[in-house]
């Protein structure tokens, strides 16, 4: 799990030193999949495994996917950082781990301040009208009613969900999953946060929606934050960010200034 950063002073050497808002130490992540062998969706295989817990993994047919292994950074305030790698390399994975979401196999994750992983979806509703979403998605990201009334406006405005209509009074399930995603990333970019992790959002919409989120993300950072943003899209994380974490699979393979991590990422998938 994520630990807090108590003193960065501490950490820095001294208070004028740049201040570290996460710090990922040796960090594995490892997923354990059940029923990786024969017979693995009959009921008894289930009560076998449920009768094997006492033994190991392998006895009980639960598969090990090493998603991380042994990645180490510091990341810092103000800083905008990009994850990119090929598919299944572990960006999605790492983001988690940072948000305290997903436990260490071994190796620490420390953080400063509360890390905020893009998209309240596990607080949206389906069945519930966009009004009430932005409401409930404010409130589970530590924002009061009144902080959200105050910018409820603004939060529709900025998603664009209501130019073509006024869905934000008609249920989710409704909308397009380019609409659901504007208006996640809207909800989200609403708060000032610590630790922003943004996870695809700026490939949903299109390129004037694209244009207000790199224009927040780049407010975020002036606000002293730290941004986190996956993306396949290199030209997303050329405008966005500062510098770029390229994971392949599981490790990462570099760490440094934007430009130069994707020119060498470009020449290794030959796009």
């Amino acid at each position: 799990m994520a630990e807090d950063i108590r003193d960065e002073q501490t950490l820095t050497g001294t208070a004028d030193a740049q201040i570290p808002t996460v710090i990922a130490d040796e960090l594995h992540i490892v997923y354990r999949v059940n029923g990786a062998k024969t017979g693995k969706g009959s009921a008894t295989a289930a009560l076998s495994r449920i009768l094997k817990r006492g033994s190991d993994d392998a006895a009980r047919g639960v598969r090990k996917v090493h998603a991380v292994k042994g990645v180490s950074f510091v990341a810092y305030k103000g800083e905008a950082v990009g994850l990119i790698g090929s598919n299944g390399s572990g960006k999605s994975t790492l983001l988690r781990a940072i948000a305290g979401l997903l436990p260490a196999e071994s190796g620490r994750v420390y953080t400063h301040g509360q890390p905020s992983l893009l998209g309240v979806n596990a607080a949206l509703m389906n069945d519930l009208t966009g009004e009430r979403n932005v409401i409930l998605g404010g409130l589970a990201m530590g924002m009061s009613r009144e902080q959200i009334r105050e910018r409820y406006q603004e939060i529709v405005d900025f998603s664009g969900i209501n130019e073509k209509g006024d869905f934000i009074t008609l249920p989710m399930r409704t909308y397009s999953s380019g609409m659901a995603a504007r208006l996640r990333f809207s909800i989200a970019a609403a708060k000032d946060h610590d630790v922003l992790m943004i996870d695809e959002a700026l490939a949903t919409g299109d390129r004037k929606f694209q244009k207000r989120s790199e224009e927040r993300i780049r407010e975020l950072r002036k606000e002293a934050g730290t941004v986190f943003l996956v993306s396949h899209n290199n030209k997303s994380i050329r405008d966005t960010c500062n510098r770029v974490l390229w994971l392949e699979r599981g490790e990462l393979r570099m760490d440094g200034p934007t430009d130069e991590v994707i020119k060498e990422y470009e020449k290794f998938t030959g796009k």
